[in-house]
């Protein structure tokens, strides 16, 4: 490829709309433009990278038997409202009518579809089945950021394992955890598998692989000395044991002027950890007290996942004020008919305080087992760092990170509510059993160049990076030059090297801010100076290093650096 017929747009300086990091990068180099918020045009740059990224995942997922396929993007709803999640999905889901009036949906994920394909499967004997696809999904985003780390448009692979029973969902599971972490690492990507929530994917259980980034919109719960980690979603560490002191024969009334906040009734000899915060929420229509200790706070992922509520917000102060006769910052469970759900830290607590359902009142001497009614009790909490870790007891790190893969143990959910269902070895009709493994393409390209820049612009690992090697040409208008860095462009691309060659008419400092900023790994430089010594000089571009080698070497030279190690 020669620079001077290649459409990389290249721009002196950052884009005032750019957020991110890769956001700023890949507008400036070259490889992306923005259609409108959340879509983007992907550039002759990025497709190149986008190509390497897709490859290396292919050969993962070719590893562990898995079989490619392609499945329709636009889907009819009648399998999603099968399956509950046509209303579960909300507005994120872009949904449109054809001529004939019948509902359809741009596909956010292909759970339904790949079941609905699966009920061609009848015995066991088929099991186990690997299925995967690369796929353009489409989510309704209500905020796109970050360039291509949340757009409404994007390619992913998502994969899907078919398995008799559970046992089998466990193999594959463990099979798919494997290839995403060689994945990873062959894409340069440092990346924490953690525990998650699943979501509205619903199933046992589910893994995430976060790569800590200061850009990124997760955070995870790590413990460098033993490697635990979460995202915060599902975080728990191991508090201390509580010491409550001397209870009341039963709950004491005492006035609270102008208390509202947990810090307020500090000063009434009420530490953060002996309050009972009330928080009320409604759960699919049902308005539901949730109590958590007072220096603790909510994290509505559990909420959910402890509920399983499709709908979830928080009342409003009318709403409270009608139920409970007060309003927020004199709220109490104690003697209170609505649906309680408490956190795991409050349990058999005693001499406890909380809102007595009065303005300006509350509660001493309160004992959680003797004066409330809990209906469920949950790990609702968020984690903070510096707690100890459930494993090894040493602080956690709360680190920023972007969610790069999500593996699920999706079980037979899907399976039951589509029919795919295979004779097992008695002769009895079973649900499949499923799991779902996701990888969005662009998004690991944004993690990477997070990752992999500095202050001159993109530092693409070998094996992704657009070319390997930029071949300059210091003096365009110096035959001599020329010729000698076509003679080694030659040599690399008989060689089978990906290579590009700076022809272009512009000063030698103008190329070496392109290809630096556009990332490529080596660069092999001819000009006057070196064309009389011999030499061309060949620099890295992870480390600036520059070393000088004979020209009839150069090429030969170059291919050694890209060798495996």
């Amino acid at each position: 490829m020669r620079w001077s017929q290649m459409f990389a747009p290249t721009l002196r300086d950052d884009p005032a709309e750019a957020d991110a990091p890769s956001h700023r990068l890949l507008l400036r180099a070259g490889y992306i433009r923005q259609l409108t918020s959340g879509h983007y045009s992907l550039l002759p740059l990025a497709v190149r990278v986008r190509a390497k990224i897709i490859e290396i995942v292919r050969q993962e997922m070719n590893a562990i038997g898995a079989q490619e396929m392609l499945l329709p993007a636009l889907h009819p709803a009648e399998p999603w409202r099968r399956s509950g999640r046509w209303e579960l999905m909300g507005q994120e889901m872009f949904r449109l009518k054809d001529r004939r009036g019948a509902d359809h949906a741009l596909g956010m994920t292909h759970e339904e579809i790949f079941a609905t394909v699966a009920r061609e499967l009848n015995s066991y004997k088929q099991l186990p089945q690997q299925w995967y696809q690369f796929q353009t999904k489409f989510r309704d985003e209500p905020r796109p950021k970050g360039g291509l780390m949340r757009t409404r448009e994007f390619t992913m692979k998502d994969a899907y394992s078919f398995d008799v029973d559970r046992a089998g969902l466990d193999a594959s599971f463990d099979a798919y955890h494997g290839a995403y972490t060689r994945i990873f690492a062959r894409l340069g990507l440092p990346a924490l598998a953690c525990e998650a929530s699943s979501g509205t994917m619903g199933g046992a259980g589910s893994t995430e692989f976060m790569c800590p980034a200061d850009v990124g919109e997760d955070l995870v719960a790590h413990s460098p000395a033993c490697g635990y980690a979460a995202n915060i979603e599902r975080a728990t560490s191991a508090l201390p044991a509580a010491s409550d002191g001397p209870g009341l024969p039963a709950p004491e009334r005492f006035a609270t002027p102008g208390v509202r906040t947990i810090d307020d009734l500090r000063a009434y000899d009420a530490p953060g950890d002996r309050q009972i915060k009330t928080l009320v929420y409604l759960l699919d229509g049902t308005l539901t007290l949730v109590l958590l200790r007072g220096d603790h706070a909510l994290n509505e992922q559990k909420l959910v996942d402890a509920t399983g509520a499709a709908e979830i917000r928080a009342a409003e102060p009318g709403e409270i004020q009608s139920a409970l006769g007060a309003l927020p910052g004199s709220l109490g469970a104690v003697g209170v008919a609505l649906p309680v759900i408490a956190d795991e830290a409050l349990r058999g607590r005693r001499a406890m305080f909380t809102g007595a359902n009065i303005d300006d009142m509350h509660l001493r001497g309160v004992d959680v087992d003797r004066d409330i009614t809990v209906g469920a009790w949950a790990d609702l909490r968020e984690v903070t760092a510096g707690e100890p870790c459930p494993r090894c007891g040493e602080p956690l790190e709360i680190v920023r990170a972007i969610e790069i893969g999500h593996i699920f143990k999706l079980g037979d959910r899907y399976a039951r509510a589509l029919g795919a269902e295979v004779l097992d070895p008695d002769g009895k009709r079973v649900p499949i059993v499923m799991g779902s493994y996701g990888i969005g393409v662009e998004r690991a390209m944004a993690a990477i160049v997070e990752t992999h820049h500095d202050d001159r612009g993109i530092v693409w690992p070998p094996a992704v990076a657009p070319f390997q090697v930029a071949v300059v040409i210091a003096q365009s208008d110096d035959a001599d030059v020329a010729s000698a860095a076509e003679s080694i462009y030659a040599g690399l691309l008989e060689a089978g090297v990906e290579v590009v060659i700076d022809d272009r008419a512009e000063r030698a400092g103008v190329k070496f801010r392109d290809v630096e900023l556009t990332g490529i790994p080596y660069r092999v430089t001819v000009g006057r100076r070196g064309l009389a010594e011999g030499v061309a000089e060949v620099t890295v571009r992870a480390t600036g290093e520059t070393e000088k080698i004979p020209l009839d070497a150069a090429a030969a030279h170059v291919r050694s650096l890209l060798a495996p190690a």
